[in-house]
């Protein structure tokens, strides 16, 4: 049922838990491709966080090319794959599809699994855990241009721009909003701006305002 990657990918698999109400459901997963030490829980739990919320992530001992991701609902499971299935990540094409297996397990006690499973349910990082939240009008495939906001008013352009040439990308364009809280910044790949969003969603700017990323289908 999960496909065996080539070497050229990256390998994860996405879990998704069934909704509470309905544990009779199968949960959804989705496998795919993760590179060696690059590849963290915390990357994969940012980058899939934007279209679901991630439960546990867990990159697999003896094949750390791949991981299991759980999310919490089947059709954040979908959502994700859907827009994530062929992206590149560190050089890598990621391969996404649904998994067998209905959860992630946690290490047993005592177990050094050298921090390849973590457990993110209690995380305050979760998009969409308020309900009528803004967020879930907000989404949209990955794209070289991304949306930021809650940026501190002494923050300049030149700030954000070297800060995200400082993730390995090139910035292309930018914009501020009238408010100059939100902006747009373009990167000169979808690769660069998928890293960028990994590296600097939630980076703390300074007097505990923590910059959101997220990716904007609008162009500067």
């Amino acid at each position: 049922m999960i496909r065996v990657a080539t070497t050229r990918d990256l390998n994860c698999q996405l879990v998704m838990a069934s909704p509470v109400l309905t544990p009779q459901l199968p949960l959804p997963s989705a496998k795919t491709p993760v590179l060696s030490s690059m590849v963290t829980p915390q990357s994969l739990f940012t980058l899939f966080g934007v279209y679901g919320d991630v439960q546990r992530v867990k990159i697999l001992y003896n094949k750390k090319d791949s991981a299991l991701i759980q999310m919490s609902e089947s059709n954040q499971a979908q959502l994700a794959m859907s827009h994530l299935n062929g992206q590149k990540m560190y050089g890598k094409i990621i391969r996404v599809t649904l998994s067998k297996h209905q959860t992630v397990a946690l290490p047993r006690d005592g177990l050094d699994d050298q921090g390849l499973t973590k457990d993110f349910a209690n995380s305050p990082l979760h998009r969409f855990k308020k309900p009528g939240s803004k967020n879930f009008q907000n989404i949209f495939p990955p794209s070289a241009t991304l949306h930021l906001s809650n940026i501190p008013q002494d923050v300049t352009e030149d700030d954000l721009r070297l800060l995200f040439s400082n993730t390995g990308g090139t910035v292309k364009a930018f914009k501020f909003f009238q408010d100059r809280k939100m902006a747009l910044i373009q990167m000169s790949t979808v690769e660069e701006a998928i890293q960028a969003l990994i590296d600097l969603h939630n980076y703390n700017m300074g007097g505990n305002q923590h910059l959101r990323v997220s990716f904007s289908k609008s162009t500067i």
